[in-house]
């Protein structure tokens, strides 16, 4: 692999304390690939970078895929101490009839007027797709599915979704219920950097419920490298549709397709598209294991520097575009204060595109500093820390 020259030109030794606000999104890159589905994205999830769209702001149907909002909510209500995941939840008349076994859509065969624990629900929801879970947790929060879906469309517009409105907690058909790709894969990139506890569930294989074991019906699970998630949908009026995401070398992207015709059709576009979206990044090793590339004060100390280096091989994924035009900023905390071992972490290296981090990595003390024994360095060392306001 190569190594990136343009990198190792603006590697800075000088520590730079860097905050990463939002950013406006970059425009999608120009490209002659196509797809089959109707609707379709194609971002990096660090720093938001659309490699490719199509009729990416129409509003269509989601179907299943809507569920990710769902869980939005339950997600939010456990982080907020209003929800547990042992807080058991009862399948209602209503759940059971709706999105129960003779409903005929996708459900985790929970029994009529049992209470089931908010862990199997998120499992029966995010695995099965299970729209008996979905009503019980939408009854259970909001005391109705209608409430429950104002709730969802509220929420929406605080996250920035201008154009979603959701009049159920399923997906299932309704002529109001609509949503754009662009927002399906806004709600992935919120799920998988602020709930990582539970994005985990996006990735499990399978899950059994009243003796019934069903397959998580993401079909990159199955045998696409680096796949972990996220949601599948369909309806006759949708068509097949799927939020995917996949990570490589530290580098990850989401995808949503809909309108497709049949689930081999789903299957083969998300392939495709992701394995375009990948072959436009080249893995790039940017620094060798243990290299130093940074010097960082330190008080009190037998030296009043120490060496940051890196703890393994960095290597990236990056477009020949983002090779051109990468930066590498490095920050950590400070000032140190001696004893400081070898090998804590203190700091990190972020690697930017148009000032968008696409990757990060921890760096580390490459030795151990002494305390100083002098008394005449401490009080020097102190009244340093006092006029820098340390």
């Amino acid at each position: 692999m190569a190594k990136l020259k343009s990198i190792a030109m603006k590697k800075l030794f000088a520590l730079l304390v860097v905050f990463l606000g939002l950013m406006p999104q970059a425009h999608a890159q120009s490209t002659d690939f196509e797809t089959a589905a109707k609707q379709a994205i194609l971002i990096d999830y660090r720093s938001g970078a659309i490699f490719f769209e199509k009729s990416a702001d129409e509003l269509i149907p989601p179907a299943s895929m809507s569920k990710l909002m769902t869980m939005v909510m339950v997600f939010e209500g456990i982080k907020a101490g209003k929800l547990s995941m042992d807080q058991e939840f009862a399948i209602t008349e209503d759940a059971w009839r709706r999105g129960g076994s003779s409903s005929g859509g996708s459900t985790m065969y929970a029994e009529l007027n049992s209470r089931v624990a908010l862990r199997n629900l998120i499992q029966g929801v995010i695995i099965q797709s299970a729209n008996d879970a979905c009503i019980a947790i939408a009854d259970g929060m909001a005391g109705s599915e209608p409430a429950f879906a104002e709730a969802m469309t509220r929420r929406a517009r605080e996250l920035g979704l201008a154009r979603a409105t959701f009049k159920n907690a399923t997906g299932l058909p309704d002529p109001d219920h609509k949503m754009t790709v662009r927002e399906l894969s806004a709600l992935a990139t919120y799920i998988i950097s602020t709930f990582p506890e539970h994005f985990k569930f996006y990735s499990q294989r399978e899950f059994e419920w009243n003796k019934i074991k069903q397959p998580n019906r993401n079909p990159l699970l199955i045998d696409y490298p680096g796949a972990d998630g996220m949601k599948t949908g369909y309806t006759k009026e949708a068509g097949y549709g799927l939020v995917g995401t996949a990570e490589r070398d530290g580098r990850r992207l989401i995808m949503v397709i809909a309108g497709l015709e049949s689930v081999k059709k789903r299957k083969e576009e998300a392939q495709k598209l992701l394995d375009w979206g990948f072959r436009q990044l080249k893995s790039i090793d940017a620094y060798g294991a243990n290299e130093v590339v940074a010097r960082a004060r330190v008080w009190g100390g037998a030296q009043n520097w120490v060496d940051l280096a890196t703890v393994n091989a960095v290597r990236i994924m990056l477009s020949p575009q983002e090779q051109r035009e990468v930066e590498v900023k490095m920050s950590y905390t400070g000032p140190l204060l001696a004893p400081v071992k070898a090998g804590e972490k203190v700091g990190t290296m972020r690697f930017l595109v148009r000032g968008k981090p696409v990757s990060e990595v921890p760096l580390v003390t490459a030795q151990s500093v002494d305390k100083v024994d002098s008394m005449w360095s401490k009080a020097w060392d102190s009244i340093m820390i006092m006029a820098l306001g340390g």
